[in-house]
């Protein structure tokens, strides 16, 4: 599940100081998170690659989570949260495999942490148990449980930022507002803020069922309370003071959507449903991101946007997003650009 070794994404660092976490095999600090989290196993992947299972006390179980190390560790060094889609990072459908996000990582002072699991969760803290999906806490994995298990196994500076795309383009926007001061720059690649409006709980729902799911289990039936006080454009107030980028594509075809092109679903039948399918999700994400920032500037809260005029939703243009919202991300992680 991680990423490739061979792919060219991790040459040897540039830093004269050996990363005594991949040299050792070993965490700097074994402590556990307030509600008995932990880190239950370390496996050195490559010179800059660690794969973590980190046991979660809210879920139960161990999640898997991928660790892409700083250039230089001589220091201590920012984090980046970088959340995949609707599958979690359990299917193909992942940064490490449809886009060269590790290769771009290479000569950056950054960990960037990635976990495997939670498909189709958003997430998010669900209200109940699914019979598909089963228990999801993810909000409080993501904010209480694994920040302090990374800041003192890894030896971070403490700074983090968080990125994602599709499903967890929502998720992103949640998150720092669950837990103010926690991250400094957020990037939502296609991402639907306004879930608690007819077409955004539409979106969420359609999201939640493609994976066998039900959304009722999450925020309740449509209408319930829960589905507004989890709106980040009900309660976008909160994101005042973050390094925001949004991005969106139109959701006509542009450059990606070709047949067997790199980023293209194969064949004709992967390109029409990447048109088709993929056009109308990013037709409904580009509603909802519109209406973010016409809210964020009625609050006079500043964003960078990047609205491009075609694009589907698809792995070439949140790769190219990824890349385009680098300086912002930096920023609050106190890098160059």
């Amino acid at each position: 599940m991680g990423f490739p070794a061979a792919s060219g994404g991790f040459l040897a660092s540039a830093a004269t100081v050996a990363d005594p976490v991949i040299a050792s095999g070993k965490l700097l600090d074994s402590s556990r998170s307030s509600d008995g989290s932990y880190i239950a196993e370390v496996a050195v992947r490559d010179n800059r690659n660690l794969t973590l299972q980190v046991h979660s006390a809210a879920m139960g179980k161990n999640i898997e989570i991928q660790v892409q190390r700083p250039a230089d560790t001589s220091i201590p060094r920012p984090t980046l949260y970088l959340l995949n889609g609707a599958g979690g990072g359990e299917d193909s459908a992942t940064w490490q495999a449809q886009t060269n996000a590790a290769q771009f990582f290479n000569d950056k002072d950054v960990n960037v942490v990635t976990p495997v699991g939670g498909k189709f969760s958003y997430y998010t803290d669900w209200r109940a148990s699914d019979p598909v999906l089963g228990v999801n806490m993810w909000k409080t994995f993501l904010t209480e449980e694994l920040p302090p298990l990374i800041d003192s196994g890894l030896g971070t500076n403490g700074a983090n930022a968080i990125a994602g795309l599709s499903m967890s383009g929502t998720s992103v926007l949640q998150l720092p507002i669950a837990a103010p001061g926690l991250y400094k720059s957020v990037a939502a690649y296609s991402g639907c803020a306004q879930i608690s409006d007819p077409v955004g709980y539409n979106f969420a729902s359609t999201v939640i069922a493609a994976g066998g799911g039900d959304s009722a289990n999450m925020y309740g039936p449509q209408g319930d309370p829960m589905w507004s006080a989890n709106d980040p454009y009900v309660h976008a107030d909160q994101l005042r003071g973050l390094n925001l980028f949004i991005s969106d594509g139109s959701g006509i075809p542009g450059r990606w959507d070709t047949l067997n092109g790199p980023h293209s679903l194969p064949g004709t039948g992967g390109l029409v449903n990447q048109v088709g399918v993929g056009g109308a999700l990013e037709a409904a994400a580009n509603y909802c991101s519109h209406n973010l920032q016409t809210r964020l500037n009625q609050l006079g809260i500043p964003a960078t946007y990047d609205f491009q005029s075609t694009g589907t939703h698809s792995w070439g243009y949140w790769e190219d997003a990824l890349k385009a919202s680098w300086p912002v991300l930096a920023q609050g992680l106190g890098l160059p650009a």
